[in-house]
């Protein structure tokens, strides 16, 4: 007679395989020596964090999510990673240090922990996630949570999107955040105009997308950006990382934009370039001996590209997430990640907004390119044909021939709550890629947040080049302010 245990287990076992998915190429890629990427996000809260709330909110929702509550183990057969279902314990998730609540210097307590992570692995035999819990009151907040996490566990507009449909509105605890949409009203016009606009709109993307494709192929062959105090020297890879971050008014920022007619990226991408122009001269005129302001100690021709990060496919949402993990449903996730090598302007401006306008058309051009698509599907040939460490020394050419990293995710334009902890501000950041600086640029409610990740050997004044971006958005500000002053005088 067949033994019932035995027969049980069997079956359990076999529910466990079928569970198992195949890890994706990104995931076996963020798992590189090169590319090792993890996310790690600042997030201060008004009050003092309830740990004990917050262990059994991730109960009902972040741990039924597939990719949180799987370990990445080996396949013993095929020799590739999979992700396996386990058990969670969220005590293993959840780092409470005991602290002074009204301790000195606590925002630089709070810097130095978090840029510490960077120098530890996370534990490969458990779901790659962790929250660090801070109940010390800083500058900004009254308590900070830190979350880190694998980058293979999915893109960061995923994760994040994730993240939001744990919260709730402050004013609702029913109601899930909402996200200002993009979509911007065409004006309508005739017939005839709106065939020859399509027909010039194709023609032009073919043209961008095929430039853009060979400076992408030339980047990976030869290609490089000019030696800056921003770049990268090779074997920097593996430097620990500075995480700072600084915040402006997001309404200057739309103030600018409107005045501009412009987008809030175009802003951003201003401020980036005015900024890093500030930063560079003052750098080359210390090597000058001459360190002012006003004189131009910057080379000509300086070459220096970012590689904005592009998600793929559409955004799942955030009630279809919320919606998920409520019905642990096993939808579909992963990590689709592509690239665009966007120049940024360095040089001086007689006008400042003259930054924003030459942000506006390199952005505006990118958009009538495949660049971004394109480079993901290359990837993903390539990896196929030639494997993960092929891929991964492709991208990594990539990366290290170009200067920055940058991103741009909008946030809830109203007040969140995180298992009944407001939320008051969040900087999230990526380390593991080669760049010596990454930049992401995070909105949420009137506030804009840069945050940075550097390495601090090449860079190690990063106060000086937020100051600088600070800066620059201030410039922008004034010269709008002027030039309307200007126009209302008769």
């Amino acid at each position: 007679m067949a033994n019932p245990i035995a027969i049980n287990g069997e079956k359990q076992n076999r529910r466990n395989r079928e569970a198992e998915v195949p890890a994706s190429p990104a995931t076996q890629l963020f798992h590189t020596t090169t590319l090792n990427c993890c996310i790690i996000a600042i997030v201060g809260c008004t009050t003092k964090i309830n740990v004990d709330v917050i262990k059994t909110g991730l109960e009902c929702t972040l741990v039924n999510h597939p990719r949180f509550s799987s370990i990445l183990a080996m396949d013993d057969k095929r020799g590739k990673k999979r992700w396996v279902p386990t058990k969670v314990n969220v005590d293993d998730h959840i780092i409470c240090l005991d602290l002074e609540p009204d301790m000195q210097s606590a925002d630089e307590f709070v810097e130095n922990y978090a840029s510490s992570l960077t120098t530890k692995s996370l534990d490969i035999s458990k779901p790659l996630w962790e929250i660090h819990i801070l109940n010390i009151k800083t500058s900004e907040a009254n308590s900070i949570a830190i979350l880190k996490i694998h980058h293979s566990l999915g893109d960061g507009i995923s994760i994040i999107s994730l993240v939001l449909a744990c919260t709730r509105k402050a004013s609702d605890p029913n109601s899930l955040p909402t996200i200002p949409s993009s979509n911007r009203t065409r004006p309508k016009i005739g017939f005839f105009r709106q065939l020859l606009l399509s027909a010039w709109l194709c023609l032009m993307f073919i043209l961008n997308t095929v430039v853009d494709i060979t400076l992408f192929l030339a980047t990976i062959l030869f290609l490089k950006d000019t030696d800056t105090p921003l770049k990268a020297k090779n074997g920097d890879t593996f430097n620990p990382r500075r995480l700072v971050h600084r915040t402006v008014s997001l309404d200057d920022i739309k103030l600018v934009k409107n005045a501009m007619n412009a987008t809030i990226n175009d802003v951003m991408m201003g401020m980036l370039q005015a900024g890093m122009s500030r930063y560079l001269n003052r750098k080359y005129g210390i090597i000058k001996g001459s360190a002012t302001n006003n004189k131009n100690n910057l080379p000509k021709n300086v070459r220096l590209r970012g590689a904005i990060m592009f998600n793929i496919r559409p955004s799942t949402g955030i009630k279809a997430l919320a919606e998920m993990m409520e019905k642990k449903s096993k939808a579909k996730w992963g990590n689709k990640i592509g690239y665009a090598l966007a120049p940024l302007f360095i040089g001086f401006q007689d006008n400042p907004l003259d930054y924003i306008r030459k942000a506006k058309a390199t952005i505006d051009r990118k958009k009538l390119s495949m660049e971004s698509k394109l480079s993901f599907s290359a990837a993903h040939i390539v990896l196929k044909l030639f494997g993960v460490k092929a891929t991964a020394a492709m991208i990594t050419r990539v990366i290290c021939n170009t200067t920055v990293s940058i991103s741009n995710v909008v946030g809830p334009q109203e007040e969140i709550s995180f298992f009944g902890h407001t939320m008051a501000f969040s900087a999230p950041a990526v380390y593991g890629v080669p760049h010596s600086l990454t930049i992401h640029f995070q909105s949420y409610c009137n506030k804009m947040t840069i945050s940075m990740a550097v390495d601090p050997e090449v860079i190690p004044d990063p106060y000086q080049l937020c100051d600088d971006l600070e800066e620059s958005l201030v410039m922008f500000k004034e010269a709008v302010l002027t030039t309307s002053t200007l126009h209302a005088l008769p």
